[in-house]
């Protein structure tokens, strides 16, 4: 009776054994598949990884590219602010823009003329090193003291003239257009390139009678600059 109770207990232990080796077993399966499973997210994790720093690299990439394309933009619009400027001469250069005239610019001089019952011929040359544009408007000629001033001779305004070189624009004044024997003695005009004109000149005739004066256009055929009527 003993030997089977003690076989018995043998066998008892060896399945209680079993159990417990097969337990231990599954225990540890579970505990690695738990291990996989919490790794594949960190795998997931890791492939992730490349992705998203290929994704801040093209970033970078783009905002340098957007850098280098602003930088060339910019340095092309001042290359060709610089070459835009002045005139186009038709060669590929260019030339600056004629400053406008100032009395102090021009080289003055004056004859008097028989025709239209007398008059002078005022001619105007820009000095040397000089090109400077006369405006499309009536020089300013004033007589007298009393700084009276000529009238317009002519019903249209004139073009522009640019002075420069041996280019020459001529005026001429009728200092008595009114009729009778009116009229003051004077032996001296004032010219200027318009009101604004900061620095007029103060041109010798001989003596002239000033009454009702009148002035035409600037003109580069003196002939052109006869004031009738």
């Amino acid at each position: 009776m003993s030997g089977n109770r003690h076989k018995a207990f043998l066998v008892s232990a060896v399945l209680v054994g079993g159990a417990l080796l097969m337990t231990a077993c599954q225990d540890t399966d579970k505990a690695a598949g738990t291990g996989a499973s919490q790794g594949s997210p960190s795998a997931s994790g890791d492939a992730a990884t490349p992705s998203g720093s290929s994704a801040a690299g093209g970033g970078k990439g783009t905002g340098k590219d957007s850098g280098a394309a602003g930088k060339d933009s910019g340095a092309t619009g001042g290359t060709e602010d610089g070459a835009g400027s002045g005139a186009d001469t038709g060669n590929g250069e260019r030339e600056p823009v004629g400053q406008s005239c100032g009395a102090n610019d021009i080289s003055w001089n004056t004859r008097s003329e028989t025709q239209a019952g007398g008059y002078i011929l005022i001619s105007a040359k820009a000095k040397p090193g000089i090109t400077c544009v006369l405006p499309a408007a009536l020089p300013t000629v004033a007589f007298g003291s009393d700084g009276t001033e000529a009238g317009p001779a002519e019903q249209a305004v004139g073009e522009q003239i640019t002075l420069s070189g041996n280019t020459t624009a001529y005026a001429g004044v009728n200092p008595r257009s009114a009729d009778g024997d009116g009229g003051k003695e004077l032996d001296s005009i004032i010219v200027a390139v318009g009101d604004d004109d900061p620095e007029p000149v103060s041109l010798k005739v001989g003596t002239i009678t000033v009454d009702k004066p009148v002035v035409t256009n600037w003109h580069t055929v003196a002939t052109d600059a006869v004031p009738f009527g």
